[in-house]
């Protein structure tokens, strides 16, 4: 069986939307991975690297600002 979990092993959340800064997944989508259709899974991949990406410029912005 193929390992299809986009998880990366960088368990980290974003206080503001709740999405892992690794795969870019809530907790409850986390604990529901397995359980998803295929389609579900299919629509949340196509999601998250967006999330990841939009989390990962808020986090840079904030240690920008922090340092300056």
């Amino acid at each position: 069986m193929k390992n299809d979990d986009p998880c990366i092993s960088l368990c980290q959340f974003d206080g503001r939307t709740g999405w892992c800064l690794g795969c870019g997944r809530t907790l409850p989508e986390i604990r529901a991975w397995r359980k998803l259709t295929p389609y579900r899974k299919t629509a949340l991949r196509r999601e998250l690297p967006r999330r990841v990406e939009q989390v990962g410029g808020e986090a840079s912005a904030v240690a920008l600002l922090r340092k300056g």
